[in-house]
This record gives structure tokens, C-alpha cells and sequence, in this order.
């Protein structure tokens, strides 16, 4: 009698998984088993740290690739690269984000192509790149896209706008990938402050009062969605779920 071989770890694309929210994301999916694309652009040493901590869990269970997700050609690049490391793909998650302010008179084309490019351009052709991968999959794409995407953030026009982009990218992307691939997205409210101090603490104290639960959230909230809509969730797609305490209801 031959018993059935097992089934290969699902391999899963986290971009801007070298720390933070990323990272977070890639430990909950390694931990359910996957194997994890470590994607990162200027993070190499935090990269290739979690990748290493990773395989001594499991060996060959992660490998890092970095790419500048900005810029055009970029991200059919990463795919080449991660589907030679890999073989296949069976999921894509888009985090990779920057985020800074811009005032109606200070946007220029550098922070258009950094905005855009990061938050719109680098899922979109991610994902068009990888689209034939994931159909032979049946894989699924999960987008961090952001409550502001709705409801945009004072002083932050643009990335309001590249949020607003990948939120109807990830509709978008449901019908034209349908049935074969699943497309969703996490919208994020208050989870880790950015780190260059762009929240004074009376922002940050305002933010929490408007959210319901009267606290920030954890990446851990999000990794848990993200882990959901990519491994339990066969019937959902086109959807996008605001992980923000209750902020969104009471902006």
C-alpha cells in the first residue's frame, strides 16, 4: 500500500516583512505552517534575521527577497525572483506601505512616485505578475489597505488617495481574478505608531478617544485577519475588513 505524499507548505509573499506589522504578519503565517518570502527594501539585517530564526523553527522555511516596490519594473522582478526561490505561490499579502504627510501645496513628484508607488503601483503589478502563479494555485491576495482609505487623515491627501486605490484595486482585482483567486483586504486603524514622531501624544490620545474599544490595537490583530482571509475563509472574497477597535464607526 503507497500512502498519499503529504501536501507542500503553502509558500505566502509578505511584503515589507522584515518588522512591525510585516513581520508580525509573517510569524503568524510561518506558525501555521507556511513557508514565508520575506520581502523587504532597505531592512536586509532585520530580513535576514527572521528568516534565519524561521529556519531553525523548520528548516527551508523561508528565504528573504528585496526589492524597491516604488519603483517601475520593480515588483515583475521580485516576482521572478521569488517564484525561482520558491516554484510556486500560493499566496500574496501587500503590506509594504510608506507613509508620511503632505499638505495640499507641498505634494511633489517625489512624493507621488514614493506614495503611489508604494501603496498602488507595487500591489498592482505584484499582483499581476503573480496572478498566473496564484491561479495554478488557487491561491489568495490579502492587501493592507487603511480606514483613511474611506475617511482621509488630515495633512495626508496623498496616501488617503493611494489607500483609496488599493482598496478599489483589491475589488477590482476579486472580479478580474475570480473564480481561481480569492482578493481581500485588512484596513488597519490605530495599531503601532509610526516611529519618526509624526503623532505628538495629544494626536495620539484624540485618536484613541475616537475609537470604541479606547485603546490601540496589535499587530497581532492583524496578522490574525490576515491569517483567517488567506487559510479559512474558501467563500470570502472582495471584501475588506476594518481591524480599527470601532474607529471607522466613529470617526
Amino acid at each position: 500500500m503507497t500512502l498519499p505524499s503529504p501536501s507542500p507548505a503553502p509558500i505566502i509573499l509578505v511584503t515589507g516583512a522584515a518588522r512591525r506589522v510585516g513581520a508580525s504578519i509573517a510569524r503568524e503565517l510561518h506558525a501555521a505552517g507556511a513557508r514565508i518570502a520575506l520581502h523587504y527594501r532597505h531592512s536586509a539585517e532585520a530580513a535576514t534575521a527572521l528568516a534565519a530564526d524561521f529556519n531553525t523553527r523548520r528548516p527551508d522555511s523561508a528565504f528573504t527577497v528585496g526589492a524597491d516596490l516604488a519603483r517601475f519594473g520593480a515588483a515583475e522582478e521580485l516576482a521572478s525572483r521569488v517564484l525561482a526561490l520558491g516554484g510556486r505561490l500560493d499566496g500574496l499579502v501587500n503590506n509594504a506601505s510608506s507613509f508620511f504627510p503632505t499638505p495640499v501645496g507641498s505634494i511633489d513628484r517625489a512624493a507621488w512616485d514614493e506614495l503611489i508607488g508604494s501603496n498602488l503601483m507595487g500591489p498592482l503589478f505584484l499582483s499581476q505578475a503573480l496572478a498566473p502563479a496564484l491561479r495554478a494555485s488557487g491561491g489568495a491576495i490579502v492587501n493592507l489597505v487603511d480606514i483613511h482609505a474611506e475617511r482621509p487623515l488630515p495633512r495626508y491627501p496623498l496616501y488617503s488617495a493611494a489607500k483609496a486605490g488599493l482598496a478599489g484595486l483589491t475589488r477590482a482585482l476579486a472580479v478580474e481574478l475570480a473564480p481561481a483567486v480569492r482578493v481581500n483586504g485588512v484596513s488597519p486603524g490605530p495599531i503601532e505608531w509610526p516611529e519618526d514622531g509624526q503623532f505628538p501624544a495629544a494626536e495620539r490620545q484624540y485618536i484613541i478617544d475616537h475609537t470604541l474599544l479606547k485603546r490601540i490595537g496589535s499587530a497581532a490583530d492583524i496578522a490574525r485577519t490576515v491569517r483567517f482571509l488567506l487559510f479559512d475563509a474558501p467563500y470570502i472574497t472582495g471584501q475588506i475588513i476594518a481591524v480599527d477597535g470601532g474607529r471607522s464607526a466613529h470617526l
